[in-house]
């Protein structure tokens, strides 16, 4: 036999590869289609945009209406199968924190808009009217619909000019968590609180979707200097006042839960440029949803923070099974203070002497501050700037709570009389609260401090 030549062994090795390759492709292909796995879809919109509309869904019949702290649901009427609902962006005087107020734009007379609730298979008709001193659109973040629908301005409809009405009109092919927001100018319109959060429950829900609370909180930030009345839209990076549902702690509602409550918390992040990883205390959660769509239960997995990257929603849900008042916060700790300013001297570990009464001959009522860092703030009851607020803290059962921002408190109660009513602080059995270690202690174990 003689032997191959050069080129017969570099045409065999190239044939070979390919049926290698294509054997891979092939393993690829199947891997991604079969053995039950979710694989490749065949549709990425959630199918015919020609979908049959089902009978309209009712609150308290077909699904349990969401909460939105601080907020409240958009209402609808029904015409001839359609549910309609009626949105207003218009100038409001809103109100971040008691102290703290500003002229944002909104929707309905709320920042932000109120919650848009449907079932899956529900004909929507939006009626948009534009009050406001400038053109506008509304875009349905993560919804599928048709592209004239979509409310990009001069991309998919022309802009809403003042003293208009538009007409939004689709059927709901999916359900989840997802998010409306001008889609015009969207740095100044969106950074001045155009925007608000859109569920959509399953036509055929589970057993295993159903919860007893059911929190909606759309993540946001703002740059309001201490005095003004405007947020500045022209902001890139210092933004000093985070808000869930448009307030910041201490202004934000507290989550009242009963022990033993399946809860689902949906937060949608509308911020301008900062992702949000929201922590929650004495609890863990699986992330059971994003606006893409159910995460399979053998996807899931335990957490106590998620990652809300800016654009986004996630789900996520726990037992409330450990009864206390217990912190739900955004973790990054600029976003859990109040107008923070970055305009003076690090003083931590400064030693003032007698510099404070030396200063006070020139600026009467001066004080250094700073010393120790800033948990004294919340403390200080000092004044501040007209339409400001100290940059942390609120009232605690133990004092101040030197947090704001971002911040809010879960309240799980075992004999909790009604969600409407807060139940106050939360009562520590004996023994259950951190304090000042005893002599008796510390001889006891052997700690010498």
């Amino acid at each position: 036999m003689s032997s191959l030549t050069r080129r017969q062994a570099l045409v065999g090795g190239a044939l070979t590869t390919a049926a290698g390759a294509m054997t891979l492709a092939g393993r690829a292909a199947a891997a991604q289609t079969g053995g039950g796995t979710r694989g490749w879809e065949g549709s990425y919109s959630g199918g015919r945009p020609d979908v049959e509309p089902q009978p309209p869904g009712q609150p308290g019949r077909d699904y349990t209406p969401v909460i939105t702290p601080n907020g409240a649901a958009l209402p609808f009427k029904i015409v001839n199968g359609v549910k309609v609902f009626h949105l207003t962006a218009e100038e409001v005087d809103h109100e971040f924190a008691p102290g703290l107020r500003a002229k944002c734009w909104g929707y309905n007379g709320r920042v932000h808009g109120p919650t848009i609730e449907a079932v899956e298979g529900d004909r929507v008709r939006i009626y948009v009217t534009n009050k406001l001193i400038a053109p506008t659109t509304i875009h349905w973040h993560g919804v599928f619909l048709p592209s004239g629908m979509d409310g990009v301005g001069g991309l998919s409809q022309r802009v809403i000019m003042p003293k208009e009405t538009f007409k939004y009109e689709w059927t709901f092919r999916q359900h989840g968590t997802f998010m409306y927001h001008s889609h015009h100018d969207e740095m100044t319109q969106m950074a001045l609180g155009l925007m608000g959060m859109l569920v959509v429950h399953p036509r055929r829900p589970s057993a295993d979707y159903r919860v007893q609370r059911d929190f909606a909180m759309l993540l946001s930030e703002w740059s309001i200097p201490a005095g003004a009345k405007r947020p500045n839209p022209n902001e890139m990076s210092d933004f000093n006042v985070l808000t869930i549902n448009a307030k910041a702690f201490p202004g934000t509602a507290p989550l009242l839960c009963k022990r033993g409550d399946r809860v689902r918390l949906r937060f949608g992040n509308l911020s301008a440029m900062d992702h949000h990883p929201i922590h929650l205390h004495g609890h863990f959660f699986k992330l059971v949803a994003t606006d893409g769509g159910p995460v399979p239960v053998a996807g899931q997995w335990p957490e106590t923070t998620v990652l809300v990257p800016v654009g986004s929603t996630r789900d996520v849900e726990f037992i409330a099974d450990a009864p206390g008042d217990w912190s739900l916060h955004c973790h990054m700790t600029h976003h859990v203070m109040n107008q923070m300013g970055h305009n003076f001297p690090n003083m931590v570990g400064v030693q003032t002497g007698t510099l404070d009464r030396k200063v006070r001959k020139l600026v009467p009522g001066y004080m250094s501050m700073g010393q120790d860092g800033m948990g004294e703030m919340a403390d200080m009851k000092m004044p501040v700037p007209s339409n400001s607020i100290p940059m942390s803290g609120g009232p605690g059962p133990f004092g101040s709570i030197t947090m704001g921002g971002m911040f809010t408190i879960v309240k799980v109660r075992e004999n909790l009389k009604s969600y409407d009513e807060d139940p106050g602080w939360y009562d520590n059995p004996p023994g259950t609260v951190a304090d000042k270690a005893s002599a008796e202690d510390l001889a006891r174990d052997g700690i010498n401090v």
